[in-house]
């Protein structure tokens, strides 16, 4: 596949991939009372935290190999085995955590972990598909699973449960699994089945998953810890200011997850280091825009996306415009970091991550969810520029990342 049509399919995949959240949350905000939605939401961050663990392991290492190969082939269809297993196991730990706990909170997460194998495995396939340079037929099973889960809702009625909602969603991705399921062995067959490589220590997607857990989840979780200490309110506040910058997630998954392949193709190694900058320039640049469409929307408009939830998400739009521009600008940092020298992102994201969690509760404090949402801007805002500051010493010193990610990411199958 040429170049330009495997970036135009794998944006589309991403923005298909990532309407069907987006519209998973507007319609369970419009389902739901506010309460109701602060409960669905919290519920649906801890299965983004289990999605980004997911994606950290198996999939982000399997994106960085190259070639085409049996063994690439292998690659990808064991780290889609591994996922469902891995989501299988920690599903029923925490259906059977849940079983003995009370609440309508606890009722929806022992239904997130019944269909946990469903959503993961669904996924994982995505990044097997970008690894086999076949983005299309990840777009087609998205296409199929975002028409399952417009119908699937669309039949659901005001005052629905969390449980109920959370249900209805992941059973709606189970005929896009399969389907996907089915392209992929095509695309496989033959190739040998290896799951204990993903085990062994010093498998890249370990270090992987630390960073995230020190970056994306610790500050998603800060946000359900304070709603649980603080306002519960706090969560489906963030959480629908969140929702409405979701083309953005867009993009951001786009360059994380899919971005090597692609700008893998730059031989060059100071190209790709500039493709990358002048990438987050885009990104960043339309993030402002597209806060300024946000707050440019009438408030009859606001309610029809997030009903009574838009009241508490439309003050936090210049917060959070602010924090998704910064984003940008740090997500393409470590885009960049990770296509010179895997190993040297981990000490960013432990560090900054922290001080982006200090600046959430920081900011709580001062001025409650407002503040919160400051914050969080604040620690993006310095992990950004510590991400970039990163680039350019490494880029002094002229290594040759070229034979480190080789060595890192491409381990012969044993």
């Amino acid at each position: 596949m040429r170049a330009r049509t495997a970036v135009l399919c794998s944006v589309a995949d991403q923005g298909v991939a990532a309407l069907t959240n987006i519209l998973v949350l507007v319609a369970a905000a419009r389902l739901s009372t506010v309460a109701d939605f602060a409960r669905f939401s919290a519920v649906y961050l801890v299965f983004t935290v289990l999605l980004g663990v997911s994606g950290a392991y198996t999939g982000q290492p399997l994106v960085l190999r190259r070639g085409g190969g049996e063994e690439t082939r292998s690659a990808c269809r064991s780290a889609v085995a591994f996922t469902v297993l891995a989501a299988a196991a920690s599903g029923a730990l925490l259906a059977a955590v849940c079983f003995l706990v009370p609440g309508d909170t606890a009722l929806a997460l022992l239904t997130l972990g019944l269909i946990l194998p469903v959503v993961l495995g669904q996924d994982a396939v995505r990044y097997a598909f970008s690894t086999l340079q076949q983005p299309h037929l990840a777009l087609l099973c998205d296409l199929l699973r975002l028409a399952c889960v417009l119908g699937a809702l669309g039949a659901q009625v005001y005052g629905a449960s969390p449980a109920r909602l959370i249900t209805v969603w992941g059973l709606s991705a189970l005929p896009a699994l399969l389907l996907s399921a089915a392209l992929l062995h095509r695309s496989t067959a033959g190739a040998p089945l290896l799951l204990r490589p993903m085990l062994r220590r010093g498998h890249l997607g370990q270090r992987f998953t630390v960073e995230f857990g020190v970056g994306n989840a610790t500050s998603q979780l800060s946000v359900l810890g304070l709603g649980a200490v603080g306002n519960p309110l706090l969560v489906g506040a963030l959480r629908g200011a969140t929702t409405l910058f979701g083309p953005l997630n867009v993009l951001f998954t786009s360059a994380t997850s899919f971005g090597p392949p692609l700008l893998g193709r730059i031989t060059e190694e100071r190209r790709r280091v500039r493709a990358t900058a002048a990438l987050a320039a885009a990104l960043a640049t339309t993030a402002g825009l597209w806060a300024t469409v946000l707050a440019l929307l009438p408030d009859s408009a606001g309610r029809q996306l997030l009903g009574d939830t838009w009241s508490v998400a439309a003050a936090l739009l210049p917060a959070t415009g602010s924090q998704y521009a910064a984003m940008a600008v740090g997500t393409c940092g470590m885009l960049a970091l990770r296509m010179l020298d895997p190993r040297t992102t981990l000490a960013v994201q432990v560090v900054f991550s922290l001080i982006a969690v200090a600046f959430l509760a920081g900011g709580y404090l001062v001025g409650g969810v407002l503040g919160a949402a400051w914050g969080l801007f604040l620690g993006s805002l310095c992990k950004a520029a510590a991400t970039w500051i990163r680039v350019a010493r490494i880029r002094r010193r002229k290594p040759a990342p070229g034979e480190a990610v080789t060595a890192d990411v491409l381990p012969s199958a044993p």
